[in-house]
């Protein structure tokens, strides 16, 4: 398990074409990365998350609790199909395409625990929930289904605290600490998708 990329947004708008009420929105939802594996520059972490990363709307995004948001590598396959499929085009869409600040490979939403410790380098993170998706992701991606998409996949991704903060570069080897195991993030994306079926929100 390691980390592949960290990746930073600015706050910028974002055409909302398939919204309702909104033209454009407040997003940083755009997000490119500034340390690879072919380039891995150090990046400072702090409590608050990446240095230099920005947040739209503090109510659903960062702070202390979804300081950084975690996505495996491994779902990127499942995307560019997806979106190829939609937008009739090729896509092979770049790391932090997601929205994500840290793309890791070898660990995914069936395997993680809500209150699992995550250790990335010299740096320690709790595990504190999943992503959940909105309109601004489907206007990301540029399809009115990818946010039903990624809960009903499964592939949603999950939010950490930042226990120890430093310095972190990609490459940097991750292992787990597990707590007490009781809801791991797929659970919770299942329990949300769910949820909305219930109230037809995917219909």
């Amino acid at each position: 398990m390691r980390l592949l990329s960290i990746s930073t947004g600015k706050v910028l708008p974002l055409f909302a074409s398939h919204h309702p009420n909104y033209s454009t929105v407040a997003s940083a939802i755009e997000k490119k990365s500034i340390s690879n594996i072919v380039s891995p520059a150090p990046i400072e972490i702090t409590r608050l998350g990446v240095v230099g990363d920005e947040q739209a709307d503090p109510s659903v995004h960062g702070g202390i609790e979804k300081a950084i948001y975690v996505y495996p590598m491994e779902h990127y396959a499942f995307w560019n199909e997806l979106l190829s499929h939609e937008t009739k085009k090729s896509v092979n869409l770049p790391l932090g395409a997601l929205g994500e600040n840290f793309t890791i490979e070898g660990l995914l939403e069936n395997e993680i625990f809500v209150g699992d410790q995550m250790y990335i380098g010299t740096l320690q993170f709790t595990v504190v929930k999943l992503r959940e998706p909105c309109f601004k992701f489907n206007a990301k991606m540029k399809y009115k289904g990818a946010a039903k998409a990624m809960l009903q996949s499964g592939f949603s991704g999950w939010y950490l605290r930042v226990n120890q903060t430093g310095v972190l570069a990609a490459g940097a080897e991750i292992t787990v600490l597990p707590g007490q195991r009781l809801t791991s993030i797929a659970d919770q994306n299942q329990a949300l998708f769910n949820r909305g079926n219930q109230k037809n929100l995917w219909d």
